[in-house]
């Protein structure tokens, strides 16, 4: 066991020209919202998505040759992360020799749009004036003029289609123009697709699919190795900053440490069990890393507790904890209600079920009808209950059907929570569980 005899005196003198643990958390902040930075420990690797995705479009920009990809996968498992990344590398390598062309599915799966864009962004990198009246026809002709032009000039165009499955909707006209002008000699260009359907190519007509070379790269969330180098290669301050030397060691030590405890392997599991994807993972760093108390200037294991338990917010067990006496009982009555399967109940009936529970157990807590009314209303207003379609508007409240909006497992969770549940709902409850 090493310890560090960092005193909080010496931790304040070494602050004399700047506080250590400000810098540290400015620094672990901008890691945290670069995509740059997060994705650059994958990239080490030759068997990565980055080393791959490199290499199928560095060969073409050498070669001058044309070629198509996609890259598939979940939302948030860093598939425009990794393009941005080696994009960025290859306009370094290249600097004259890559032309981007940017589409989205969502704004651009009209063809005749989609065209547009592309002659307007081929128009913007190449100085040349854009005419918004241009034709389809017009748009088309002059895509695969600049595609040849280009190829005589050896300059590789990129065409990144985001969100590709919904450029395979309709006709799928643009997808043949743009794989149908890659078929000429002269052309050089490259088509990225990305989508988080891991079907897409089999969204492809036949025409458009003979002409597409079937490369994908599958994205999937961290294993557990990934998962701890990243969490080492984002949050180890690094030893040839500005920051104190011994500040640097100390943290650096008191954070391995961590990663080494039973209950943070916990904390990661539970996160990795609710959603395994780069995005959430980071989100919940990002709040672990806010809760760093400046005072010892350190990381602890309740920052990342505290950060797990703001990032699986309950909303309505936070609305439950609001609730008064009242409308837990008519809560508890609705769920009574499901739990004898009464398929359709409104006011009416809960009133009905919370005078039997009164009469069963002599309850103290026995409130007026129109007390009730209002308690109901409130409920209503704070989405815990809802009505069950919205017919009936002209029917008085008390008579329309209505459903609870909350599990069982939340409702039973809150009143025990509850600061001031009575004993008898969370007994009532529990019989029904």
């Amino acid at each position: 066991h090493h310890s560090f005899p960092l005193q909080r005196k010496k931790l304040t003198q070494s602050m004399g020209r700047k506080n250590p643990a400000k810098e540290a958390l400015i620094l672990l902040r901008s890691r945290l919202c670069n995509p740059n930075f997060i994705f650059t420990s994958f990239s080490n690797s030759p068997d990565s998505n980055y080393s791959k995705l490199k290499f199928i479009i560095s060969t073409s920009v050498i070669e001058a040759c044309n070629n198509s990809v996609l890259l598939l996968g979940p939302r948030g498992c860093g598939k425009i992360a990794v393009l941005e990344l080696v994009m960025a590398d290859l306009l370094k390598e290249y600097p004259d020799m890559i032309s981007v062309i940017k589409l989205n599915g969502l704004l651009h799966s009209d063809d005749n749009c989609a065209l547009k864009e592309i002659a307007r962004q081929l128009c913007v990198e190449h100085q040349l004036l854009f005419s918004k009246m241009a034709s389809f026809d017009d748009n088309s002709q002059f895509m695969v003029a600049m595609l040849r032009e280009c190829g005589l000039a050896h300059k590789t165009v990129i065409f990144v289609l985001d969100e590709f499955d919904l450029f395979t909707q309709g006709k799928q006209r643009l997808l043949y123009s743009l794989l149908d002008a890659m078929q000429s000699v002269t052309s050089q260009a490259v088509v990225v697709g990305v989508s988080c359907r891991l079907d897409a190519d089999q969204l492809l007509e036949k025409r458009v699919r003979s002409r597409f070379s079937h490369r994908e790269l599958l994205f999937l969330p961290p294993s557990k190795e990934e998962l701890q180098r990243l969490l080492e290669h984002i949050l180890l301050l690094p030893t040839d900053s500005s920051l104190p030397h011994d500040y640097v060691v100390e943290f650096n030590a008191k954070l391995l440490n961590i990663f080494a405890e039973e209950r943070f392997k916990e904390i990661i599991d539970t996160l990795s069990n609710s959603d395994s994807t780069f995005n959430y993972l980071l989100r919940f760093l990002f709040s672990a890393v806010c809760y760093m108390d400046l005072e010892s200037g350190f990381l602890s294991l309740e920052n990342f507790k505290a950060a797990l338990s703001s990032i699986q917010r309950q909303p309505k067990l936070e609305c439950l904890k609001d609730c008064s006496i009242l409308e837990l009982y008519i809560l508890v009555c609705m769920k009574r209600l499901e739990v004898k399967e009464q398929d359709s109940y409104n006011f009416n009936s809960v009133m009905k079920e919370y005078k039997s529970i009164h009469d069963s157990f002599q309850t103290s807590d026995y409130y007026a009808w129109n007390v009730c009314l209002r308690a109901f209303e409130h409920l209503l207003q704070r989405e815990l209950v809802s009505f069950v379609d919205n017919r009936g508007h002209n029917q008085s409240i008390e008579f329309r059907p209505v459903k609870l909006l909350i599990f069982s497992q939340e409702l039973y969770q809150g009143l025990k929570s509850h600061h001031s549940c009575p004993a008898i709902l969370q007994k009532l409850i529990d019989r029904e569980g």
